[in-house]
């Protein structure tokens, strides 16, 4: 790569990460390019990206991000899983590390939080929005859904009464 190259690359770099929700960085040493492509696959169905960019070249597109602090984290072969929504890289990250034990998540962030492997870890446990939201409608339902039995219930409790009185009757 020439030298307009590189730098192309690290602004290409430096804007996509900064407004990146949260960002993974591992270890592929060993992976084939068929696993490696399956990982990108994933992650790119979550709304995420893969990128594979010499450590020297991420550092100086880490400049001036919020996630600048993972810099320590590039040595060796690394690679970067960055998503917009700040749980689908660690999610889709984590999974495929369990399935394939040449991914070796060493740590992210999300936003300006530098996270550790358990940091990553728990946050890839977090419910995604979409779970959450339907927690929160059946959590603010719940109320309306009582109130109405109980109203509801001493009539149907009135309608047993005549019902029984009629049968014993007949």
């Amino acid at each position: 790569m020439d030298r307009a190259a590189k730098s192309a690359l690290v602004n290409q770099l430096n804007d996509a990460w900064k407004d990146t929700g949260v960002m993974v960085v591992a270890h592929y040493k060993g992976m084939t390019v068929a696993e490696m492509t399956e990982f990108r696959r994933r992650v790119k169905e979550a709304g995420g990206s893969v990128k594979v960019a010499k450590n020297k070249l991420a550092q100086l597109a880490l400049k001036d991000t919020k996630a600048e602090g993972v810099s320590p984290l590039l040595k060796g072969q690394t690679c970067i899983a960055y998503s917009a929504d700040p749980i689908s890289a660690a999610r889709v990250s984590v999974k495929y590390a369990k399935d394939n034990e040449k991914l070796v998540i060493l740590g992210g962030a999300m936003g300006n939080t530098v996270m550790d492997v358990n940091g990553v870890k728990a946050l890839a446990e977090l419910p995604s929005l979409d779970e959450l939201r339907a927690k929160l409608l059946g959590l603010l339902q719940a109320p309306a859904t009582k109130i109405a039995r109980i109203l509801k219930e001493p009539g149907g409790q009135l309608a047993r009464v005549i019902q029984a009185k009629s049968a014993k009757a007949e």
